[in-house]
Parts: C-alpha cells; structure tokens; sequence
C-alpha cells in the first residue's frame, strides 16, 4: 500500500468525467487499498479516485472511527 498524493482544485483531472471500472483483479484491490490509506493519512471519511489523479469512478468512505466501517463503491452513481 502507498499514500497517493491528493490533489485540489483547479486540477484538471477533477473537471475530468471518471471511466467505468472494466477489470476487477488485482491492480483493482491495490487502487482501493491505496486510497483507504491516503484517506486515512489525510485525514479524511471519503476519497475519489480522481482525487489521487486516477481517472475512474472509485470511492472509499469510512463511516465510523473503526476500520471494519470502510466501504469501497466501484462504478458509483453520484447524483447532485
């Protein structure tokens, strides 16, 4: 597991539309590992994996001060 750089507006990856997750191996897993522990260093309850400058649609939320509380979400919907 690495600790990814986040970054912030005006990066232009986060104007940028994520792509679908098409493979669900191990590279996968490590994404979603890494970014439990960026969010965690930041410290932060969500990350997107355009927030690490990768371009898909990833989220990990941690809902309560427990690490058995994290979720991953691939191919979230979001509506705002």
């Amino acid at each position: 597991m690495a600790i990814r750089r986040i970054v912030t507006p005006p990066n232009p990856t986060l104007r940028k539309p994520a792509h679908k997750v098409k493979s669900f191996g191990e590279p996968l897993q490590r994404l979603i590992d890494d970014m439990i522990e960026t969010m965690r260093a930041a410290p932060g309850v969500g990350l997107a994996a355009p927030q690490i400058e990768v371009g898909q649609r990833v989220i990990v939320v941690e809902y309560a001060e427990s690490s058995e509380e994290t979720d991953a979400e691939v191919k979230p919907k979001l509506y705002v």
